[in-house]
């Protein structure tokens, strides 16, 4: 098959979260399958490798009611059936630091930005004849994708495309004013609730994709049910209800390539799951980095963005508690103020057992997975998580609530590899900080749950061949 993959970040050029991460991975393994996979996404200043770009020589030219803009398309080439391609435009992407915001905020233009994007990505496939059969579309930057192909190009050679629009996080839906509908150009036919993006009497592109994809798919099966629920609906849970019978949960896979004990070049010592001294040598040096006693104490941390969707204010009001063990707690990850200024004064009230990061350091976060001893994600909600997938492959067991993802991935019980707890609630946090002390007391318990854990297969192969058979599905409709 022929497909089209948009997305607002791809890893490695650009990255804020676990959608850059999916956009890097999946076409890799789509392309690997034996299809033409071609990737859209813009061309930030701050793009990494931005020397492996080299033109086309095909550019945009887009005429929207603000005005017309255009710009070069850009190609990197990364495997005989791969190529990412990026839209170059000085205004939208090149004139400005961040992908979708800065310290002040959001970017006031962002529906204008993403509009480039989904109405630009349809129009480089003409320009380069690149007929696709399936065109894939990410989270809200890309919504207005489907309703383009379905009302705008249905007299090109793009009509016969079958869509797909995948939500990597339901709570991020791209909410505009009412004024986008005749800035962007959309027939207000469009704005309304049933079948349409009106949301609230605002602009929902996010909403775009549900209503108007073939197909819809999420990062996990558990996440798929749980946003057909008034909790983690927001809003849209009526809709996604009306689309069950098109939606699907599609677990994320990992880069084993990069996130590999035995091949890892930022750990002192590497190890696999049937030799695992060299772990012991990774939580010494870990302990060395982050300045804290050595010694026969569990070692438990995060890498995680510091936010109240990562369950960190619970984290923090727990840990206090749990300290009063002898543990030792490390930490590396950046975000909302009020909750680094929480890592920062449990730092400082238990010098000798806390340390903390406060900033993204790809290296450090290697030897974190590698050297303790637990990893914590005690999320409110969580839609697929990558960290307890690595957690699970480097031998550290997750400890995480159950929701999401985290469900799919992560097997509690006595034969399990991971600690599960229920509620949000800080006495079942500290529940499951003593399962751990409890597991870490008996060593051969211990080492079978690292075991089971490095044992299971989160590779993208599996994944990509759930996508391609719904590709193939759609397709033969």
């Amino acid at each position: 098959m022929k497909i089209l993959f948009i997305s607002s970040e791809v890893a490695p050029f650009s990255k804020t979260g676990g959608l850059g991460d999916v956009a890097g991975a999946l076409p890799v393994a789509l392309a690997s399958l034996g299809h033409d996979v071609k990737v859209v996404t813009p061309r930030y200043r701050d793009l990494r490798d931005a020397g492996r770009l080299s033109p086309t020589g095909q550019s945009l030219q887009l005429r929207f009611p603000f005005g017309e803009q255009g710009g070069p398309i850009l190609s990197a080439r990364m495997s005989e059936r791969l190529e990412v391609l990026f839209l170059e435009n000085e205004f939208f992407f090149g004139n400005r630091h961040g992908l979708y915001g800065d310290a002040w905020g959001e970017f006031g233009d962002n529906a204008r930005r993403f509009a480039y994007l989904s109405v630009g990505a349809l129009q480089a496939a003409q320009r380069l004849g690149f007929v696709p059969d399936i065109i894939h579309a990410n989270d809200w930057q890309t919504g207005l994708v489907p309703v383009a192909l379905r009302r705008g190009f249905q007299s090109t050679a793009l009509a016969s495309a079958r869509s797909v629009f995948t939500i990597h996080n339901l709570a991020y839906q791209g909410q505009f004013p009412k004024g986008v509908m005749a800035d962007l150009g959309l027939p207000w036919d469009l704005f309304t609730s049933e079948g349409g993006l009106e949301f609230y009497d605002t602009v929902n592109l996010l909403k775009g994709g549900l209503v108007f994809a073939d197909a819809l798919t999420t990062v996990s099966p558990t996440y798929a049910r749980e946003i057909q629920t008034p909790e983690q609906g927001y809003g849209l849970d009526g809709l996604l209800r009306r689309r069950s019978h098109r939606l699907h949960g599609i677990l994320n896979g990992v880069d084993t390539h990069e996130w590999n004990p035995a091949t890892d070049p930022f750990l002192p010592e590497r190890f696999g799951p049937r030799e695992l001294a060299g772990k012991a040598v990774c939580k010494r040096e870990l302990l060395r980095r982050f300045g804290l006693p050595e010694g026969d104490a569990p070692v438990f941390a995060i890498v995680s963005r510091l936010a109240w969707q990562k369950g960190m204010d619970l984290l923090l009001d727990a840990l206090p508690t749990a300290l009063q063990a002898d543990i030792r707690f490390v930490g590396v990850g950046s975000g909302e103020g009020p909750l680094e200024e929480g890592m920062r004064a449990l730092q400082e009230r238990y010098p000798k057992q806390v340390s903390v990061h406060l900033g993204f350091d790809p290296a450090l976060s290697h030897l974190v997975e590698a050297g303790a001893d637990f990893f914590l994600m005690p999320s409110r909600y969580e839609p697929c998580g990558l960290n307890q997938m690595y957690s699970l492959r480097y031998g550290t067991v997750p400890i995480v609530r159950a929701t999401g993802g985290l469900v799919d991935t992560v097997e509690g019980g006595l034969d399990g590899n991971g600690i599960l707890f229920e509620a949000f609630h800080r006495a079942a946090l500290l529940a499951a900080f003593r399962r751990a002390l409890s597991l870490y007391a008996d060593p051969l318990r211990l080492g079978d749950f690292r075991r089971r854990g490095m044992e299971k297969d989160f590779s993208w192969d599996a994944s990509a061949t759930r996508y391609e058979a719904l590709y193939s599905a759609l397709v033969a409709e």
